[in-house]
């Protein structure tokens, strides 16, 4: 799993390096915490949040486009899955950065998929695990024909507990609403 990452070696630009590493990496965590308001989508809404969620933008809901959600910390994940060949590298944020973003609270997460499949996933699975909502596979964007605009991939190859069927449900294709419960 790697992120947006700082080098925090103390090279040839010593603490003052640091310092500023630190204050890049807060000021970009720190930009994507949606803290009072949540703006406002300005392109087409990928994915809507209702629920127990402290931050809004429509009605009872979190509104959200593609630009707001890849505002979100950047992760990386090379896992298996059970629906392609070989291992996949999957790029997206971590679902528990999104639900701290939005002030989420609650025990279940029901995932939606455009074709109405729907399953509740246990909040705290986003809490153990480096649970990601992908939006690229193999350096390629995910479309809704190819399982996208988002799919919601568990780190597979790196737990043995992920690699049993009550996991394999959990991974959502085509996802387009969650709801905390």
């Amino acid at each position: 799993m790697t992120g947006g990452c700082i080098d925090w070696r103390l090279g040839a630009g010593g603490a003052g390096t640091l310092l500023a590493g630190a204050l890049l990496a807060w000021g970009a965590v720190a930009s994507t915490a949606w803290t009072g308001e949540l703006p406002e989508p300005e392109g087409d809404i990928v994915l809507r949040v209702t629920g127990n969620i402290e931050r809004v933008n429509g009605p009872d809901e979190a509104q959200l486009d593609l630009r707001m959600l890849k505002a979100l910390p950047h992760h990386r994940l090379e896992t298996r899955t059970v629906v392609t060949d070989g291992v996949n590298v999957f790029e997206g944020f971590l679902v528990r950065d999104l639900l701290d973003a939005l002030g989420a609270d609650g025990e279940t997460v029901t995932a939606t998929a455009l074709n109405d499949y729907v399953i509740d996933i246990p909040y705290s699975d986003f809490e153990r695990f480096d649970v990601l909502a992908a939006y690229r596979m193999d350096g390629e964007k995910l479309t809704p024909r190819d399982k996208g605009p988002l799919w919601i991939v568990y780190p597979r190859d790196d737990h043995t507990e992920l690699q049993d069927i009550r996991y394999d449900y959990r991974w959502v294709w085509q996802l387009v609403q969650i709801e905390i419960q």
